[in-house]
């Protein structure tokens, strides 16, 4: 095969004419002339490194073909990422190293000049690993307003046909812009959100639209990601969205997939009291009862203190879907209402629910520990020193929330120095005849729980 390859050359160097001249002179694929086969030799010479990741003798002939025929062949690219990358975490000088930064970022560019055209890997996808490779090599010196430039003039040429990872990086530098300055950026943030959201729903339509499953999947995997950001993001508390998608929400009351993808969004920011996710579960449920529909129907009952209606729709709304997260919120919902009303094993019950989709949510050992200390102070009628053994049992759980939840560590440490000073004085258990230190104790009834006496 080399022999044939090296005939082939040979042919071309006594055919070439006198004027020999580089592709990147004259526009064309290889150049002209002895240029030509210095191209095509080149080429064969700097692919097989490149594929062996022996970038070291792979770069002087793939620099040749770089600078002489750069629109000779889409390897030059892919294998240049490679070289070049290879050359950066070998520079120890910082100078010299951006400068080779510089030509890496150059070579994206020539990769969108020369074969930005090609179906699947075109413009947009290339200056989408451009700005990906840019912020893996900066790290923390990444400046985001560069991201935001590049990915912004892919959005705004391709629209919803953007390359799905430009649209993430842009939403990226956008949030980083905003955390730098959050005043400055906080509406600029907001509206970036809602414009990339919409554009990921109109591909993700198109999509499912094409049965194209493989690009649905990814497109909603993105629109998650970018909604989990902002949901997080600190900037977009329950004031600003009910400003923003109030309206919407009454524009789009007859548009079901929106409806859904905004209450899943409020609900994430913590904002499923507004008034906002209210009406969107209006809506809904109307046109097709959903958990979230039914969940939101049982808000809106709870505000107005209509607990059978609340209680109700919660149930209905448990019993139609399989998000944990969201079970947790309905069970915990329910158990406020029951212990509100003085239900306090039924409270108890839905609580311990909770914790079987999840034995990390501390607001639910809370909520027991408040049952048993409201619930439990006629568990031992006529013996005032038995009945402080609950608080025991208050404490425990106090303590078990503190340890499988930071979020309400505080809120917990608080309620165990107040409950604390209810359990039994060492004197008392001394004096009791039932009780001994150190020995453990059965609470009995709904409470039916072991403490330890101390």
């Amino acid at each position: 095969m080399k022999s044939k390859f090296f005939l082939y050359a040979a042919s071309l160097l006594i055919a070439a004419s006198a004027s020999a001249q580089k592709g990147v002179d004259n526009g064309t694929q290889f150049g002209s002339g002895e240029d030509s086969v210095r191209c095509v030799t080149n080429i064969s010479l700097f692919i097989p490194y490149a594929r062996s990741n022996n970038y070291k003798d792979a770069y002087p002939f793939w620099k040749q073909v770089y600078e002489e025929c750069p629109a000779s062949h889409r390897g030059i690219y892919q294998y240049g990422v490679d070289i070049l990358n290879w050359l950066i975490q070998q520079e120890k000088d910082d100078a010299k190293r951006d400068a080779i930064v510089d030509e890496l970022m150059k070579l994206y560019d020539d990769r969108a000049k020369y074969f930005g055209d090609l179906k699947g890997y075109g413009k947009d996808w290339i200056v989408s690993r451009k700005a990906q490779n840019y912020n893996l090599i900066k790290g923390e010196k990444t400046d985001p307003s560069i991201i935001y430039k590049w990915t912004g003039e892919i959005i705004d040429e391709y629209k919803a046909k953007a390359e799905p990872l430009a649209i993430s990086l842009y939403m990226f530098a956008s949030f980083k812009l905003m955390q730098g300055e959050t005043e400055k950026y906080r509406e600029q943030y907001i509206e970036d959100f809602l414009k990339c959201s919409a554009l990921l729903d109109e591909a993700y339509n198109a999509a499912k639209a094409a049965n194209n499953d493989k690009d649905a999947e990814s497109l909603l995997a993105r629109k998650t990601e970018i909604e989990q950001n902002f949901a997080g993001s600190g900037v977009a508390d329950c004031e600003t969205l009910q400003s923003v998608y109030a309206s919407k929400i009454e524009e789009n009351k007859g548009n079901l997939e929106f409806l859904k993808e905004t209450m899943t969004l409020l609900r994430r920011t913590g904002c499923k009291d507004i008034e906002a996710y209210l009406a969107a579960s209006e809506h809904v449920y109307k046109i097709e009862p959903t958990a979230e529909s039914a969940m939101g129907l049982g808000s809106k009952a709870y505000n107005e203190k209509d607990f059978a209606a609340a209680e109700k729709y919660y149930i209905e709304a448990i019993g139609m879907t399989e998000d944990s997260e969201m079970k947790v919120i309905l069970y915990h919902a329910i158990s406020t209402i029951a212990y509100n009303q003085n239900q306090f094993a039924k409270a108890k019950l839905n609580s311990q629910k909770c914790l079987a989709e999840n034995p990390n949510y501390g607001q639910a050992y809370i909520t027991i520990a408040k049952a048993y200390a409201q619930g439990g102070k006629n568990l031992f009628p006529g013996d005032p020193v038995l009945s402080k053994c609950i608080y025991y049992a208050v404490v425990d759980k106090l303590e078990k929330a503190r340890q499988v939840d930071p979020s309400v560590a505080d809120e917990a440490l608080r309620l165990i120095r107040v409950y604390r000073e209810y359990c039994p004085s060492k004197e008392e258990v001394f004096m009791h005849p039932k009780l001994n230190a150190g020995e453990n104790f059965t609470l009995p009834g709904w409470i039916g729980e072991i403490v330890k006496i101390r």
